[in-house]
């Protein structure tokens, strides 16, 4: 059977190219079509609601693939995602921020906080927040630059395992304390909230919300065409070989650090643009999306769903997320009990995550409905696995002649 060399059959084959399609359809059509067009009290329309719900999974599902491309498939642990997701919210903030204009409480052209803070100007980190186009650059550059030199050193002190975990969550805590100050111009412990308009359009209108959804939408299977781009490539192949084997790819010639700062950079900016793209649909951001239990969380999201998949991350963030809303209206005293459970039976039962799980029984259920096919021995086939792997590897960290 011939393989498909193109660009699109290596992202995807047939079936995932059908799922995307199915996900599309869904996201672009059926949703604002249920919103906007089928009236209030018919069984099919779909409220205000669970549009800005639906919108703010995505953008966690967003983080989720980020963090999957660095975790997944370079093995770095990182705990501190939830600082790139909130720089990103506090970027776009700033414009909004700028948006409300007089309509504030104080009504003048001036966030109410730096009003009761008795402030004249702006600061100058705020030079440029009346501009979407320099805000939305800052979206980008922010948890990108910040990435790239905290993975620099950290790279290149080869600093990995738990101990890079560590400082990532030490890093994201430290911003946290920082941003809860009041002279650091970010509103201190209530953050930014209360915004009226983006582009001049009043933020609340159905129509907004769901602009803002199905942008939320295009972000993320953009983001998982992007990852799966990464992962195929040649340098996909690099930054597992690195993974499974760091020390053997350095013997064969390559240098791991700027394979892993390119996929920690690129996973922060991912990461920054799903913050941006939900603070407008929550309508606020505040220091505690920095904290340490926000990034462990995005963890969990990545385990439950089957981490190394893409896919998997998404699942989990769905799962995870729509559990949350479950929980925290029903029993909100038992949610972390129950996180906590969830991320140990996952990691006992379930290392895989739900698409390994999936993976697993679809293979039983061939078995059984094949049971004269040939089954090799768990030695035989592990040794098989084995010599795979390093042919795999062999291939990927190959000098080219």
């Amino acid at each position: 059977m011939m393989r498909d060399t193109t660009l699109l059959g290596r992202l995807y084959g047939p079936k995932g190219w059908t799922g995307f399609g199915i996900a599309a359809l869904v996201l672009f059509v059926l949703f604002p079509l249920a919103n906007l067009v089928v009236p209030e009290g018919n069984p099919f329309h779909v409220s205000d609601y669970t549009v800005t719900l639906i919108g703010k999974m995505l953008c966690y599902a967003m983080v989720a693939v980020a963090l999957d491309l660095v975790w997944g498939f370079g093995g770095i642990l990182s705990l501190g995602h939830g600082l790139f997701f909130a720089l990103g919210g506090y970027a776009l903030g700033m414009y909004l921020m700028r948006q409300i204009g007089a309509d504030g409480q104080y009504k003048v052209d001036m966030p109410d906080f730096m009003v009761f803070l008795d402030w004249k100007e702006f600061p100058w980190h705020w030079a440029l927040s009346d501009s979407f186009v320099a805000q939305a650059l800052l979206v980008v550059l922010v948890p990108g630059l910040l990435a790239f030199l905290f993975g620099y050193f950290a790279f290149r002190s080869r600093i990995k395992g738990v101990y890079f975990s560590i400082i990532t969550q030490a890093l994201t805590y430290a911003a946290m304390l920082l941003f809860f100050r009041n002279e650091t111009g970010f509103g201190g412990n209530n953050g930014f909230t209360d915004f009226k308009r983006i582009f001049g359009i009043p933020i609340a209108t159905p129509e907004t919300r769901m602009a803002l959804f199905v942008a939320s939408g295009v972000a993320l299977l953009g983001s998982m065409l992007l990852v799966r781009w990464l992962v195929t490539s040649r340098y996909g192949k690099v930054l597992t070989a690195i993974r499974d084997a760091e020390s053997r790819v350095m013997f064969c010639g390559y240098d791991p650090l700027w394979y892993k700062l390119f996929a920690w950079t690129v996973s922060a900016v991912l990461a920054g643009i799903a913050g941006a793209l939900y603070v407008p649909q929550v309508g606020i951001i505040n220091p505690s999306e920095m904290s340490p239990a926000n990034s462990i969380e995005m963890v969990i999201w990545v385990a439950v769903g089957g981490r190394g998949t893409i896919v998997g991350p998404v699942l989990g963030a769905f799962l995870v997320n729509g559990a949350k809303s479950v929980f925290t209206v029903w029993l909100p005293e038992y949610w972390l009990y129950v996180l906590g459970l969830l991320f140990v039976l996952v990691t006992l039962f379930m290392p895989e995550g739900v698409v390994g799980l999936a993976k697993r029984l679809r293979g039983r259920g061939r078995k059984a409905s094949n049971p004269a096919a040939p089954v090799h021995t768990a030695p035989v086939a592990a040794r098989k696995a084995e010599r795979e792997a390093m042919a795999t590897t062999e291939r990927a960290v190959e000098r080219p002649a």
